[in-house]
């Protein structure tokens, strides 16, 4: 009884209880470290110039992106010779605007990068909680089907996939989504197996809670900040993703418009013009790279080796 009171007071001192102050303090500090970090500052503003952008697509796009006019093809950007400020980057080769398509092509990533993250997150989160926790024939199998999907390229997984179950954004981010869980299993199951032996932990078996509670109340709390960093990271992996599968006509397909199918569209007027495919390159870049300056601030905020 003696041991088991000391476990429960290490465990009490070992976990400090939950404070409305100390939330606050450490919003103010996540605050003074994103402007202290020119990088996350920018990729935050970046980040939400590119949401603003999604959401009010049908407000604030000049023209309809599906909308063809060939008497207007190919032209080049408003501020080069034969340009149209009507067109401000530039028409494709069936006369459709490129600042509008890329607009909308904007909620299309989002949402694709957004859903499936969330999708694949859940389940190597829940993964790599049975088999970090339980360990023994559970932690074998879950590893030995992870190291099998490992062994075989996901890009190929996804494009089998594609292939059986057709187009659309649902199927894509179902599929992209049920083949990206493996880096979450992976992570979160070395930090149940760093934390499952703690004193706090050991307190809450001893005192009798299930191993849901433990897992849920005591062991999740502790390894969330990981998590919540790789997911955010893992947001520009996916868009790259759709981008691919949708580039290599396995992904949206028309009339939606995503970034990937106007890269398809264009690599046929790389050598005359440049345009087409060039500005929704540059989105795909700038949307990834502002996912990565975010992902790199909140891991310098959360983790606590960092600090």
């Amino acid at each position: 009884m003696d041991v088991e009171k000391s476990i429960q007071t290490e465990a009490s001192l070992a976990v400090p209880a939950h404070s409305p102050h100390a939330d606050i303090q450490k919003s103010r500090g996540g605050r003074k470290q994103l402007f202290k970090s020119k990088t996350g500052a920018v990729g935050l503003f970046l980040l939400l110039i590119i949401i603003s952008l999604a959401l009010t697509a049908p407000y604030i796009a000049p023209h309809d992106p599906a909308k063809a006019n060939i008497a207007q093809k190919l032209l080049p950007p408003a501020w080069e010779e034969g340009g149209n400020w009507e067109y401000i980057l530039g028409t494709d080769g069936l006369g459709r605007d490129i600042w509008s398509r890329i607009i909308y092509g904007s909620r299309v990533s989002l949402i694709v990068g957004f859903s499936a993250v969330a999708i694949s997150g859940l389940i190597g989160l829940v993964l790599g909680l049975l088999a970090g926790y339980y360990g023994s024939w559970i932690d074998a199998l879950i590893m030995r089907v992870t190291d099998a999907f490992v062994a075989i390229p996901a890009i190929l997984f996804m494009m089998l996939f594609m292939f059986v179950l057709g187009e659309g954004v649902g199927t894509l981010i179902f599929v992209i989504g049920t083949t990206g869980w493996v880096s979450y299993t992976r992570l979160v199951r070395s930090e149940v197996l760093s934390v499952r032996e703690r004193d706090y932990v050991r307190a809450a078996r001893v005192s009798g809670a299930k191993a849901l509670r433990i897992m849920g109340v005591h062991i999740l709390p502790n390894i969330i900040s990981s998590f919540i960093v790789i997911a955010t990271l893992s947001v520009g992996r996916v868009i790259i993703s759709e981008a691919a599968l949708s580039f290599l006509g396995l992904g949206i397909q028309p009339p939606a418009v995503s970034w990937g199918g106007m890269l398809s569209d264009g690599r046929q007027y790389l050598a005359t013009s440049w345009w087409v495919a060039t500005f929704p390159g540059l989105a795909i870049t700038f949307t990834v790279l502002a996912i990565i300056f975010v992902g790199d601030w909140l891991r310098d905020w959360l983790d606590p080796k960092l600090k």
